[in-house]
């Protein structure tokens, strides 16, 4: 069954980022929204059999460095736009300090 998924990594600190919120659209409705948990994962995949197309995960990863203490991070929310083809998987993880970020296609 094909899926997208995602983590979320602060680099800054070696840890996985709990209660980052995460919200997947495709074509600009949104299907999914929710949080990491204390591992950094989604407790289920944001979306099963997903449709061919372009989507857009944001991260919210402003307010979890707020929530731990920094008071201006520089970055709010990261967008990252991709496109799903028929039957494949996507992991989508976020490695985020409060100035930067990189993402990849995991596995």
């Amino acid at each position: 069954m094909e899926k997208i998924t995602t983590h979320v990594l602060d680099t800054s600190a070696g840890i996985p980022a709990a209660n980052v919120r995460v919200r997947l659209s495709m074509d600009g409705t949104v299907v999914a929204d929710i949080r990491t948990n204390v591992d950094g994962r989604c407790d289920s995949p944001l979306v099963l059999d997903p449709a061919p197309g372009c989507y857009e995960l944001v991260f919210s990863i402003g307010g979890y460095y707020i929530s731990r203490g920094i008071e201006s991070p520089f970055l709010d929310e990261v967008p990252i736009r991709f496109h799903v083809a028929s039957g494949q998987s996507y992991h989508i993880p976020l490695l985020a300090s409060p100035w930067a970020y990189s993402t990849y296609r995991g596995s």
